[in-house]
């Protein structure tokens, strides 16, 4: 009795084995099987299940290591400061940094928070949204046909004080003021501050010549 129940185990044993070393040789251990559902391969690394990593191809892209392989999203770069002026991009970052904030005009860059004055009529500041606004000084009329323009002023200046053509040839200047005899039939006057709508872009004189008068007649006028 107590033989026949150990053969009885014996064969049992060997049974098992046997069934475990033909499944093993048909692809269907345990122990293969947990290895091929429990790796990833990327990145020329293995990655266990769980595990988080970047492609070295594309560092946006982030990926899971999951019993049904890599599961992958790209990451998306949020937008940079308005008034980022300075943008670096790093090889191993996914998104460009922002390394300063400020205003870039005419090819200078500002502060923000900072007046500047880029040119003698031009007063600036560079807001916190990284825009620079000006305002523009608005010059007068110039009261003369021959302005200067002097350093480190905005406007320009007459010299010569305020003048006017004599006529739309523009061959011949006059002071502004009394009238003035510019030929001996002739006789003209500029605008002056005494005048309604003084200058104001009127760049001729008035004149009024006297009549049946030529220039042979009479060789001199007073005024």
């Amino acid at each position: 009795m107590v033989f026949s129940e150990r053969l009885s185990f014996e064969h049992r044993i060997r049974t098992a084995v046997l069934a475990l070393l033909l499944c093993a040789q048909a692809g269907f251990g345990f122990s293969v099987g947990t290895q091929q559902e429990s790796t990833c391969e990327a990145n020329g690394s293995i990655y266990f299940v769980g595990e988080w990593y970047f492609l070295d191809s594309d560092h946006c892209t982030q990926c899971e290591c999951t019993t049904e392989g890599s599961a992958c999203s790209r990451t998306e770069c949020t937008s940079l400061p308005a008034a980022c002026i300075h943008v670096s991009h790093y090889p191993t970052d996914c998104c460009p940094r922002c390394e300063k904030i400020g205003c870039e005009y005419r090819g200078v860059v500002y502060e923000l928070g900072q007046n500047f004055q880029p040119s003698e009529c031009e007063q600036c500041t560079c807001d916190n949204d990284g825009i620079a606004r000006c305002l523009v000084a608005d010059c007068a009329p110039p009261p003369c046909v021959n302005p200067v323009y002097q350093p480190g002023k905005c406007c320009p200046e007459c010299r010569e004080g305020p003048n006017c053509y004599v006529d739309a040839s523009r061959s011949q200047v006059i002071p502004a003021g009394e009238p003035i005899w510019v030929d001996s039939c002739t006789k003209c006057r500029c605008h002056d501050g005494q005048d309604a709508g003084y200058w104001e872009g009127n760049r001729l004189a008035t004149c009024s010549r006297l009549k049946n008068c030529t220039p042979e007649q009479q060789s001199t006028k007073k005024n």
